[in-house]
C-alpha cells in the first residue's frame, strides 16, 4: 500500500471524501478555495496524505507539524481529516495514511502525536487504539469558534 502527498490535482477527490466525513455534499470550488489549497501544499509543516486506488483518492488523512519550546525544543503532530471512501472502508486504507503520518512525524524529530475524534463509536475508538493512539493519556477540550 502506498500513501502519497497530494498534490494541486487532489483537490476534488480531497472534497469528496471530505463530504463523506461530516455527511455533506463535496464543497463547491472557488477561486478562493483552490487559493486555500494553494496556501496548504505551500506549508512545509502541512502534509495532506492519500491512498490512491484506481485513479482515486480511497483515503486521506492530515498531518500538522507544530514548532515547540517544550520537550527540548522538538515539535509535535497533530492528525486530522481521517477518512477513508465509504465503499472502501475495512480494507486498511486509513491504517495506511496513519501509518506514512506517523513516519513523516518521527522523521520530523515530533515528540507525540495527537488525534481528536468526534465519533463515539466504539469500532472507530478502537479503530485510533489499534493504529497506536491512546484514549486515557490525555484529556482534550474543544473550544468552536
Amino acid at each position: 500500500m502506498t500513501v502519497r502527498e497530494c498534490g494541486p490535482g487532489d483537490l476534488e477527490g480531497l472534497l469528496r471524501l471530505y463530504g463523506q466525513l461530516h455527511g455533506e455534499p463535496p464543497a463547491e470550488i472557488t477561486a478562493e478555495l483552490e487559493e486555500l489549497w494553494r496556501a496548504i501544499l505551500d506549508d512545509v509543516r502541512c502534509h495532506v496524505l492519500a491512498y490512491e486506488e484506481g485513479g482515486a483518492i480511497a483515503s486521506t488523512c492530515t498531518l500538522t507539524v507544530v514548532p515547540n519550546l517544550t520537550h527540548g525544543g522538538r515539535p509535535y503532530g497533530i492528525v486530522e481529516n481521517v477518512v477513508a471512501d465509504e465503499s472502501r472502508r475495512g480494507r486498511g486504507l486509513a491504517t495506511a495514511c496513519l501509518a506514512r503520518a506517523r513516519e513523516l512525524a518521527e522523521r520530523e524529530n515530533c515528540y507525540k502525536l495527537m488525534l481528536m475524534t468526534g465519533s463515539r463509536l466504539e469500532s472507530t475508538l478502537r479503530f485510533y487504539e489499534n493504529a497506536g493512539y491512546s484514549r486515557t493519556d490525555k484529556t482534550g477540550f474543544v473550544l468552536w469558534l
